[in-house]
């Protein structure tokens, strides 16, 4: 029979359609601003329910009352109608608790749990319409550069010992490095065999102050150049895992200029914590303590050879200069906690170096091993009228404890001081080290008020859009334009619901891109209504003008959707942030207006005139 869909295919788009409003309904749902107060140790045996009265007091003495109070393990959770309460509680909470609390600002949803439970979630939003922050960064190239002549006097010394070419002297310079020979017959060979294994360096000759033969090596324009740009695109490798840690969606992290990168981070709100783990160079390093000299007397000037002073407890301790471990043999990093219930940090170890820290320790067991706490932070101090960024390491033992067994690739960090220490030392060992450390040159914070007048724009752009479209082909098209305004608002809730199930970003170049389908989603209903319009002028019965309708324009359609889409993967591959943006949610749309301006149409066209006589179709003007 012409004109009827067989039962399966009708249930069949009901189940989607059913589908997509339950995944769209979410965005109805909008985020709550919420305050979160947590203890900062977990050591510290914290009555809740004397939490929750003090909290409670403190905010309702504003007076302020919470439209909402949650609890998730030891943590309070206090929802707001507005962001400016929430920063209100925020500061009286923080001032009041002190240091023995955790007072952070969030964004909580408020999803029904049942949609929640399913996994139908709202679409996240862009820094352009949810707020955040936008930070611009330098990477400090120059103290890179000193790093890698630190590197390079090592390894030029070690490459010479084993050549047995005989050297007097090294002596680094900040980029340069000069070798001093007796003879130039050494000097020769030295730079015979450093031009072989250093091509990123000059090697020249002179004679010295002292009279004696010196080879200078100095970095290339081209080694400079490819340092330069690798130390960039490790920072933003870096950079970016830091980020999926914080569980920032749809983050933008790009180069700007030879040494600058532009981070955008839509939604936060917590920007001294988004600051502290983007610029943070956290990492570990294992080493003996020196039981052979007493602490208290090199407390006294007198530091024996190879050793380091560290405080631990209040208590002075020696410790071996030699690593014996460091940060970057760790491949994975999580919280946990030892068998005290303390904060520790579970490790690990994949990187190199795993084998010569098991044969150490098992060669020490019974004697202490310290844990040290390494931190490059930075000084910013004001030069010739600028601003100078000098970095500085903080270092802190932070555990010490007897070797028991020859320690395996998979051990525990112990001694933090909290809950938060542990987080952050735990992501910034998954992430990885930074290869030189960063600044903050620029910070611009996106407030939820401008955020929420681009959604009120776009929204109003997208019903704007909607409204004409329907119009028109009401108006033209009668019945059958009715049917394709049907059509055309169902492809917006199934766009919107693969967006969301996708867990896409929405910003202001995506709503674009749904005002930019919205107007091509009723290209198909046209060259499909025309197509019958001109079969019918041609005398064929309405029921064969529908079905050569459909199926004669069928090929037309595809064709302009497939170059369309063609063009958005293009789009997609070549562009970055808010371009791509606008070409995912137009490659989704053209998918939905397929299905919808096709197979939905066809679905109530048919319901309404198939498979009956007909002597004409209401199909407008």
């Amino acid at each position: 029979m012409l004109n009827k869909y067989p039962l399966w295919k009708n249930v069949l788009l009901l189940v989607l359609i059913l589908l997509g409003f339950v995944y769209a309904a979410p965005n109805l749902f909008p985020e709550q601003p919420a305050v979160q107060i947590s203890p900062t140790t977990a050591m510290a045996n914290v009555d809740m329910d004397t939490l929750q009265t003090k909290v409670n007091t403190l905010i309702k003495a504003v007076p302020i009352h919470p439209i909402g109070e949650e609890f998730a393990k030891q943590t309070i959770l206090l929802r707001f109608n507005n962001t400016d309460t929430q920063l209100r509680v925020k500061d009286i909470l923080s001032a009041e608790l002190g240091d023995d609390y955790t007072v952070a600002v969030n964004l909580l949803s408020s999803t029904p749990r049942w949609m929640q439970a399913i996994g139908a979630l709202p679409m996240k939003l862009g820094l352009d319409l949810r707020g955040g922050v936008h930070f611009a960064l330098e990477v400090d190239i120059d103290n890179l550069i000193v790093q890698r002549m630190q590197g390079l006097t090592k390894s030029i010394a070690k490459n010479l010992q084993q050549a047995n070419i005989r050297y007097t002297e090294l002596i680094p310079k900040e980029k340069q490095l000069d070798i001093l020979f007796r003879d130039t017959m050494s000097l020769d060979q030295a730079k015979a065999l450093l031009q072989r294994q250093f091509p990123a360096f000059e090697f020249t000759t002179s004679i010295a102050a002292t009279h004696r033969n010196q080879l200078t090596a100095q970095w290339t324009r081209q080694g400079l150049n490819s340092l330069r740009q690798l130390a960039i695109e490790q920072t933003i490798n870096t950079l970016r895992n830091r980020i999926n840690e914080l569980g920032v969606a749809e983050p933008i992290v790009q180069q700007q200029g030879s040494n600058r990168i532009l981070v955008d981070l839509p939604g936060v709100q917590d920007i001294a914590r988004a600051q502290q783990i983007l610029g943070g160079t956290a990492t570990i390093e294992f080493r003996l303590v020196d039981i052979t000299h007493d602490p208290h007397t090199a407390q006294l000037g007198k530091l024996p050879p190879g050793a380091q002073l560290y405080q631990y407890q209040n208590q002075p301790v020696l410790l071996n200069k030699q690593v014996i471990l460091a940060g970057s043999s760790i491949t994975d990093a999580a919280t946990s906690f030892d068998e005290s219930g303390r904060s520790a940090v579970s490790i690990s170890l994949g990187g190199g170096g795993e084998a010569y820290f098991h044969q150490v320790t098992g060669e020490n067991i019974g004697k202490p091993l310290a844990i040290v706490y390494v931190e490059t932070k930075s000084r910013a101090k004001l030069v010739n009228g600028k601003i100078t960024h000098i970095p500085h390491k903080v270092e802190r033992v932070i555990s010490i404890a007897n070797i028991q067994t020859a320690l395996p690739p998979n051990f525990q960090v112990t001694g933090l001081s909290d809950t938060q220490e542990a987080l952050n030392l735990s992501l910034l060992l998954r992430a990885g080290a930074l290869p030189a450390p960063i600044y903050v040159v620029e910070q611009r914070t996106i407030g939820p008020q401008l955020g929420a007048e681009n959604i009120h724009k776009g929204i109003i752009s997208i019903v704007v859009g909607f409204v004409l479209a329907v119009v028109f082909m009401a108006i033209y098209y009668g019945v059958f334009g009715v049917i394709a305004d049907i059509a055309l608002a169902l492809n917006l809730v199934l766009l919107i619901a693969l967006l969301s199930l996708l867990g896409m970003t929405l910003t202001l170049p995506g709503m674009a891109g749904i005002v930019l389908t919205v107007g091509m989603a009723v290209d198909a209903n046209v060259l499909i209504f025309e197509r019958i319009r001109e079969e019918l002028r041609n005398g064929v019965s309405p029921q064969a003008s529908i079905h050569a309708g459909y199926d004669r324009a069928l090929i037309t359609i595809i064709d302009a959707n497939v170059t369309t889409l063609i063009v958005a993967l293009i789009l997609f591959g070549v562009g970055t942030g808010s371009i791509k943006g606008f070409a995912v949610t137009l490659t989704i749309g053209l998918l939905t207006s397929m299905l919808t301006g096709i197979m939905v149409t066809r679905a109530l066209i048919n319901a309404c005139y198939g498979g009956r006589p007909l002597k004409r179709l209401p199909i407008g003007i």
